[in-house]
C-alpha cells in the first residue's frame, strides 16, 4: 500500500484542478475546523498513516464489514472501505445542513401523506399526475380510504454534493429503505480503535443519540399497548448489497433479524414464526423494496414478501418503517417542484437546494434537455428502470445522443436532466 502524500495538503495554495478545496481556503490557509486534524496528520507522517490504514482494513475484515456488489467478478462480500482521513464539516455548516434536511424531510412527509391520502396536490395541479402514477414507487394498493393512518417516514437519507460555489445541494433523496446508518456506526467504531487519540481529541458529534431516538421512534409506531413491542429488521437475505448493515443494526438495536419466510399473516396481523410458536409483530424495520413485500397485492413473482402484509398495514395491525409507498419520493422528477411545494406548505424557500433538475414531462423543460443533452446527466425517474445507471451526455457519441433524444421524445415523462 502506498503511503498517502501529505504534501498535497495546502502546499502554498489550492491543489491543481480542484473545484472546491474542503481543507484549504483560496488563500492556501487551512480552514479553522481542519486545523487540529491537519496538525495531527503532519505529526503522524505518511508511513504511520499508511500503517493506520492497514489497521483499519484489518479491523473491518475482522468485523466482516462488507458491501455486496451484484455480478462482481470476485463474487459477493466486497470488503467495506474506509479512508483514515475523514471529510470534516464545521459545526456551523453542519447546523445549516441539518436545518435544511429537517425542513426537507418534513416537506416530503407532507407530500407522502397527501399522495396516499386526499391527493390534493394532484387535484390543484401542484404536481402532475403522470409524474406520480408512472413511478414504480407509488404503491396503488396503499392509496385507499381503508388505510388506518397516513404514512410517515421514519428514516430519511440524502446524497449531498458540493458545487464549485461551495454550496451543498441534494442530488438524491433516499426514502424507500435508506441504508448507511449501520456503516456510519461501524466507521466510528473502527476509527476509535485505529486512531484513538486523534478521534477523541477531534470531538466528533456522537451517534448514540441518533440511535436512541430511532429506537424510540420505532417503538412509538406500535399499535399494541405494550411496554416492549416486538420490532424486527426485515432483510431480503445474505446476498443483498447491505446485508452486513442489516445484521449489524439488528444486533446493535436488539431486534430480531428476519426474512420473509420467518413472517406470516393470520387474521389480519403479522406473526413471527418462533420455536415457541407464533409471536405477534408490532413494527417492521423494512429493508426490502416495497414492490417485493407482498406477492398477493404487489409483485406476484416475489419470493421475498409476506402474503397479506398490505392488508395488515391497511388495518393498522402492524407498522412498517419506512412505510410501503415511501419510494415514490425517490423520484428525481419531484425535485423541480419542491421549491413551489415548500412555499405552498411553509410559505418560504427551501433551506437546502436540490441540484438543478429539469423534468422532461413539461414541454419547455423537455426542449431545454434536448437542446443541452451533451452538457447534462440523464436519469430515468424510476431508479430501477432496466438497472440503467445515469447517462452522462458529454460521454455520448453523436449517434448515441440522437438515440437518447428519440427515447426522451417517445416517453418524456420518464426522464429528467
Amino acid at each position: 500500500m502506498r503511503a498517502p502524500d501529505l504534501s498535497r495538503y495546502c502546499a502554498g495554495g489550492r491543489h491543481p484542478g480542484a473545484a472546491f478545496d474542503e481543507m484549504c481556503a483560496q488563500t492556501g490557509d487551512v480552514r479553522p475546523h481542519w486545523t487540529y486534524l491537519d496538525q495531527a496528520l503532519r505529526a503522524l507522517g505518511p508511513q504511520a498513516l499508511a500503517a493506520r490504514q492497514r489497521d483499519i482494513t484489518r479491523l473491518l475484515r475482522d468485523d466482516g464489514a462488507s458491501y455486496n456488489v451484484y455480478n462482481a467478478p470476485e463474487g459477493p462480500g466486497h470488503p467495506w472501505g474506509l479512508d483514515p482521513i475523514p471529510l470534516l464539516l464545521s459545526s456551523e455548516e453542519w447546523a445549516t445542513v441539518e436545518s435544511g434536511l429537517l425542513q426537507r424531510v418534513e416537506l416530503l412527509n407532507l407530500i407522502l401523506a397527501d399522495l396516499y391520502g386526499p391527493r390534493s396536490l394532484l387535484r390543484k395541479g401542484l404536481l402532475p399526475p403522470e409524474l406520480i402514477y408512472a413511478h414504480q414507487g407509488f404503491v396503488r394498493p396503499c392509496a385507499t380510504a381503508e388505510r388506518a393512518t397516513l404514512p410517515r417516514l421514519t428514516l430519511y437519507a440524502a446524497d449531498l454534493v458540493r458545487g464549485p460555489d461551495g454550496v451543498m445541494r441534494i442530488i438524491n433523496d433516499r426514502t424507500q429503505a435508506p441504508s448507511g446508518v449501520g456503516y456510519a456506526l461501524e466507521n466510528r467504531t473502527v476509527m476509535a480503535k485505529a486512531m484513538p487519540s486523534l478521534f477523541r481529541e477531534a470531538h466528533p458529534h456522537r451517534l448514540a443519540r441518533f440511535f436512541r431516538v430511532l429506537r424510540g421512534a420505532l417503538a412509538s409506531l406500535a399499535v399494541r399497548d405494550t411496554d416492549e413491542p416486538r420490532i424486527v429488521v426485515w432483510t431480503p437475505g445474505a446476498l443483498n448489497e447491505t446485508y452486513f448493515e442489516h445484521v449489524y443494526l439488528a444486533s446493535y438495536l436488539g431486534y430480531t433479524l428476519v426474512e420473509g419466510a420467518d413472517l406470516t399473516v393470520r387474521d389480519g396481523r403479522v406473526w413471527l414464526r418462533a420455536l415457541s410458536g407464533l409471536e405477534p409483530v408490532d413494527v417492521i424495520l423494512r429493508r426490502v423494496d416495497a414492490l417485493y413485500c407482498d406477492p398477493l397485492e404487489l409483485r406476484p413473482d416475489s419470493r421475498l414478501g409476506v402474503a397479506g402484509l398490505v392488508e395488515a398495514v391497511r388495518r393498522g395491525s402492524v407498522a412498517v418503517a419506512n412505510p410501503l409507498g415511501g419510494g415514490v419520493l425517490e423520484n428525481p422528477g419531484l425535485m423541480p417542484f419542491l421549491p413551489r411545494l415548500a412555499k405552498h406548505f411553509f410559505g418560504h424557500e427551501l433551506r437546502l437546494p436540490s441540484v438543478a433538475t429539469w423534468w422532461c414531462g413539461q414541454a419547455s423543460e423537455r426542449d431545454h434537455v434536448l437542446a443541452n443533452l451533451e452538457h447534462l446527466v440523464i436519469r430515468p425517474i424510476n431508479r430501477g428502470m432496466g438497472n440503467a445507471p445515469p447517462v452522462f451526455g458529454d460521454r455520448l457519441s453523436k449517434d448515441e445522443l440522437a438515440q437518447w433524444r428519440a427515447r426522451i421524445r417517445r416517453h418524456p415523462y420518464l426522464y429528467v436532466g
